[in-house]
């Protein structure tokens, strides 16, 4: 998964405005204990980061 179509589903999820906050604020065990940003510094594959998020807040298997 590209990092443009990753943050086209996090804005189509949390709004465009909110996307960005809940990826620097908002630590999940599915990535680590890391944040969105955090883990795709570490390297981590976007659609890795992605399931994660789906996984985290509960996005219907539909949306993944």
């Amino acid at each position: 998964m590209r990092l443009t179509i990753f943050w086209e589903r996090m804005a189509d999820h949390f709004g465009a405005g909110y996307a960005d906050s809940f990826a620097r604020d908002h630590v999940m065990a599915e990535l680590g204990g890391r944040t969105v940003h955090q883990a795709l510094a570490a390297g981590w594959e976007a659609k890795d980061v992605w399931r994660g998020v789906c996984t985290a807040v509960g996005i219907p298997a539909d949306k993944r």
